[in-house]
C-alpha cells in the first residue's frame, strides 16, 4: 500500500484521489450549509435550486484547486504559505459562485453560497491535517519520542520547530523553548512555550525530561556561544546546531541540524567580508589552487565557488580528497560547474606548464606544502624540495603565464622558524617578495597560525586519543597556540588577496593565544569526560622543532606594521635583502638538497634564514 501511494506513478493516484475526495466535500458543504441558513428546515425549492446549480458549483471549486495548485503541494510539508493558497482558492471559488448566482438566476441563498466556501475550506484543512497524521502513524511515529528543548525562541527557533514537526519520527518532538528575552517570556512560538532563559536550561531538562538540545541562535558567537553550548553540554543531553541552510554533506544534501564541533566551544565574532572586493577579482575568473584538496585548500575552494569563477582549478597531488571535493562542489552547484580537478605535483615544473598553457588561471592561490613539523625535522631535504622549489616552480609557470595575481599560505611559525617547516615558509616569503620587486605579478603572502581541525593539528590527535579512553598527551603545560577556524582563515585569505599591495606579508589577526592545555581539558568535556577524573592529561615533553610559543611578526617587522582597510589583516613591512645574494643561496641550497646532504640543508635554511635556530640533534 505503502509503496502504491508514495511511488512515482503514486503521485497521480494521490492527485485523483484528492480531487474526487474535494468534489465530495464540495456537495457536503453545499448541504451543511443549506441546514445553517434555514435552521434544518430547508424547502424543497430551495433543494432543488441548489442541487440543480450543484455540478457548476463543483466545477467552479474544481477548476480553482486546480489553476491554485493544490494538487502539486506536499502536504506534510504544508505551512503558512500553502495556507494561504487554498483560502484564496476557496474565496475566489466563492465570488466566482455569487456572480454565477445572480447572472444565471439559480435564485440561491448568498449566505449558503458564501457559508458553502467556508465550510469547504474547513473540511479541506482538517482531512489534510488528518491524513498528516495518519502518515506519521503509518510510517512508525508511535511510541515515546525524542523530547527537545530548542535554544533561542527567534527566527532560527522557529524554523527548527517547523523542521522537527514536519518529520517527527526523525527528529523528535519540541517541548519548550528557552529565550533570554524577557519580552518572548511565557510566550509561544509555533505553539511551543519559552519556558525561561539559557541560564535555566539544567533545570528545564530535568523538569521536561528532555533528551536533546538544538541551539538555533544563528547570530551568536564568540564567548557567548562557548557559554551556551557549556551549559547545554553540562546536562548530558545530546546537543545539536541548526545548520547553516546553505550546509550541505558530502552527498549534497541540505542538513537541518549538525552535531557539535571544535569551532563551535572555541567560536569568535563572525569575519566581516567586503564582498564586493573579493568578487571584483574573483568573478569570471579562471582561478587555481594548488593542495585543494587539503584541509584549507578545499575550504577556500568552496568560498571561492560562492562569487561566480570562471573556472576553478584543485590542483593536488591526493586525488582522493579533491575527488570528494569535486563532488560535493558538483552536488551543490551542479553537476555543469565549473570545476576541474587537475592531479600533480608542484615539484613537476613540466605539469605546471601544461596546466597553465591549457587553462590560463589569472589568480593562484598556493596551499600545497608539507606542514607536519616533527616529520619535516626527519626530512628537511624534502621539505625543501616541497616547499622551496615546489613554491619556485609555480611561480616561475605562473609568471610566465601571465597569471595577475598570486597569493601564497604562510604561517606564523616562519617567524624567527626553530623547525625546518617554519624556515621553509620564510623562505617562500623571500620568494615572494623578489618576484613582487622584478615581475608585474601580484605576488602576496598571507601569515596565520594553526586551524582548528586542519590535518595534522592538534585537535584530530586528541580526538583519537580520548575516542580510545585517554590519556590525552600534552608537550608542555605551558604550551600556547593562536588558533583560528578553517572557514575564518580561508575567508581572511581570499579579503587579503583582493588587498593586492604586491609584495606584503599579509598577517592576520588571530585573537589571544589559546593555552593548549586548556584546549584539551574542553575538549575532554565536549566529549562527556572530566578531566583529572576519568580522563588523564599526561606530559609527554615538546617535539623537535617545537617551541612554547609562536610569534606572528619579527621584531623589526612590529616595528612597522601597517593597518590595512579590513580591521582583522596588518601587512608586515618587507625586509631588505638581495636578490644576488639570494639567488646564490638558493643554488647552494639546491646543490645540498641533490646530495642528499640533511646537514647541509639545514645549514643552507641558516644562511638563507639567519634567524632560524634548527634542531642539529635530529641530524646526528
Amino acid at each position: 500500500m505503502k509503496s502504491i501511494l508514495y511511488g512515482r506513478s503514486g503521485k497521480w493516484i494521490r492527485r485523483a484521489l484528492l480531487f474526487l475526495l474535494d468534489l465530495f466535500f464540495v456537495y457536503l458543504s453545499v448541504r451543511a450549509a443549506l441546514l445553517l441558513r434555514f435552521e434544518g428546515v430547508v424547502s424543497r425549492s430551495q433543494l432543488a435550486w441548489s442541487m440543480k446549480a450543484l455540478p457548476l458549483i463543483m466545477a467552479v471549486y474544481a477548476a480553482c484547486s486546480v489553476l491554485c495548485g493544490l494538487y502539486e503541494m506536499i502536504w506534510r510539508f504544508a505551512s503558512g504559505p500553502e495556507f494561504l493558497r487554498l483560502g484564496a482558492a476557496y474565496a475566489a471559488s466563492g465570488l466566482i459562485t455569487l456572480l454565477m448566482n445572480h447572472l444565471l438566476r439559480w435564485h440561491m441563498s448568498r449566505t449558503v453560497l458564501v457559508m458553502t466556501a467556508m465550510i469547504m475550506l474547513i473540511l479541506v484543512v482538517a482531512s489534510r491535517f488528518m491524513w498528516k497524521w495518519l502518515r506519521g502513524v503509518l510510517s512508525g511515529g508511535v511510541g515515546r519520542q525524542t523530547r527537545i528543548l530548542i535554544v533561542g525562541a527567534g527566527e532560527g527557533g522557529a524554523y527548527a520547530v517547523r523542521i522537527c514537526q514536519q518529520n517527527r519520527a526523525n527528529f523528535g518532538t519540541p517541548v519548550a523553548f528557552v529565550d533570554d528575552d524577557p519580552m518572548k517570556r511565557r510566550m509561544r512560538v509555533s505553539g511551543i512555550p519559552v519556558c525561561g532563559t539559557v541560564a535555566d536550561i539544567p533545570e528545564i531538562v530535568k523538569q521536561k525530561n528532555i533528551d536533546e538540545i538544538i541551539v538555533a541562535v544563528p547570530g551568536t558567537h564568540g564567548d557567548r556561544l562557548t557559554e551556551i553550548i557549556s551549559l547545554c553540554q553540562s546536562t548530558r543531553c545530546r546537543t545539536r546546531m541548526l545548520s547553516d541552510p546553505n550546509d550541505v554533506d558530502r552527498a549534497g544534501r541540505a542538513r537541518a541540524f549538525r552535531e557539535l564541533n571544535t569551532s563551535d566551544f572555541l567560536s569568535r565574532a563572525e569575519v566581516a567580508l567586503d564582498m564586493q572586493l573579493i568578487r571584483g577579482y574573483l568573478a569570471d575568473q579562471v582561478v587555481m589552487v594548488t593542495g585543494g584538496g587539503g584541509s584549507i585548500g578545499s575550504e577556500i575552494c568552496r568560498q571561492i565557488m560562492r562569487f561566480g569563477p570562471k573556472k576553478l582549478l584543485i590542483f593536488d597531488i591526493y586525488e582522493n580528497c579533491a575527488y570528494e571535493l569535486e563532488c560535493e562542489l558538483r552536488q551543490k552547484y551542479g553537476q555543469d560547474c565549473p570545476v576541474e580537478v587537475l592531479i600533480g605535483s608542484i615539484r613537476d615544473r613540466r605539469r605546471l606548464d601544461e596546466v597553465f598553457d591549457q587553462y590560463r588561471p589569472r589568480v593562484v592561490f598556493h596551499a600545497a606544502a608539507h606542514k607536519h613539523v616533527p616529520l619535516m625535522e626527519i626530512s628537511p631535504g624534502e621539505a625543501v624540495k616541497n616547499n622551496v622549489f615546489g613554491t619556485l616552480n609555480l611561480l616561475r609557470s605562473a609568471d610566465a603565464h601571465g597569471v595577475e595575481r598570486f597569493v601564497q599560505l604562510s604561517t606564523d611559525k616562519a617567524v624567527n622558524p626553530t623547525n625546518v617547516m617554519g624556515a621553509t615558509k620564510r623562505v617562500t616569503e623571500m620568494l615572494l617578495q623578489s618576484f613582487a620587486r622584478r615581475t608585474e605579478m601580484k605576488c602576496m603572502a598571507v601569515r596565520f597560525g594553526n586551524v582548528l581541525g586542519s590535518h595534522g593539528s592538534v585537535i584530530p590527535l586528541f580526538e583519537a586519543q580520548i575516542r580510545k579512553g585517554g590519556p590525552v598527551t600534552l608537550t608542555h603545560p605551558d604550551i600556547t597556540r593562536y588558533f583560528m577556524t578553517i572557514p575564518e582563515a580561508a575567508q581572511l585569505v581570499l579579503q587579503a588577496g583582493g588587498l593586492a599591495q604586491s609584495g606584503a606579508i599579509y598577517v592576520l589577526d588571530m585573537g589571544e593565544p589559546v593555552k593548549i592545555i586548556d584546549l584539551a581539558k574542553k575538549l575532554i568535556r565536549f566529549y562527556g569526560y572530566e578531566p583529572g577524573v576519568d580522563m588523564e592529561i599526561t606530559t609527554i615533553g615538546l617535539r623537535p622543532g617545537e617551541k612554547l610559543y609562536e610569534e606572528l611578526m619579527m621584531d623589526k617587522e612590529s616595528a612597522g606594521v601597517t593597518r590595512t582597510a579590513h580591521d582583522k589583516i596588518f601587512v608586515a613591512p618587507p625586509l631588505d635583502f638581495s636578490d644576488e645574494t639570494f639567488k646564490a643561496q638558493l643554488e647552494a641550497l639546491k646543490a645540498a638538497v641533490d646530495a642528499n646532504d640533511d646537514q647541509a640543508v639545514v645549514d643552507g635554511l641558516v644562511a638563507v634564514v639567519p634567524t632560524y635556530h634548527p634542531n642539529r640533534d635530529m641530524l646526528e
